[in-house]
């Protein structure tokens, strides 16, 4: 369901099926994330290398295309505007522009402390902190870097289908 690497449901999936269930119908990631990816992200997302991640553009767009995602509607994940100012980018709207969408902006985010400076108790238990400012009727994929605990692509998703969101799947550069 998440993409973690092994047959079968994970750990994680299968608690968050306890209880979230059904909220979220699948993850597809291009790699697996390890510490070269870290390294990757870090420089990208964090030390300002906005291009670094465009080595991997061919690999994200064929993974893309094998899916056949076009179909969906395409969800940017937002960032406080604190943190799009201190990034200068949203690392989810180059994602979505590299597979040649157009991101749809269906939620806003509150400020608050970044998802890699909290360990793994507090993602799970953190507050949700998106709001849904536009419906849909329509499947949608969460496009995202990377899904670790699955937090963020959950608290969206849940908002998408308790407002009436048909199918939600997600789209991660690593996993």
């Amino acid at each position: 369901m998440c993409s973690r690497p092994g047959e079968g449901l994970c750990g994680d999936c299968a608690r968050w099926e306890e209880t979230l269930p059904g909220v979220l119908d699948q993850n597809d990631s291009v790699f697996t994330y390890n510490a070269f990816a870290k390294e990757l992200v870090a420089k990208w997302k964090y030390r300002g290398d906005y291009v670094a991640v465009e080595a991997l553009e061919t690999f994200i767009k064929e993974k893309w295309n094998v899916l056949n995602l076009n179909d969906y509607l395409t969800v940017c994940v937002p960032l406080s505007s604190e943190r799009e100012r201190e990034r200068g980018f949203n690392q989810s709207g180059k994602i979505i522009e590299m597979v040649g969408k157009e991101p749809a902006h269906l939620f806003k985010r509150i400020h608050g402390e970044k998802q890699s400076k909290r360990n793994r108790r507090a993602r799970l238990e953190a507050e949700n902190p998106f709001s849904l400012v536009k419906l849909v009727d329509q499947p949608v994929i969460i496009v995202d870097d990377i899904y670790t605990t699955g937090r963020t692509i959950r608290h969206m998703a849940s908002l998408l289908k308790e407002n009436g969101c048909p199918a939600v799947r997600s789209f991660t550069i690593f996993r």
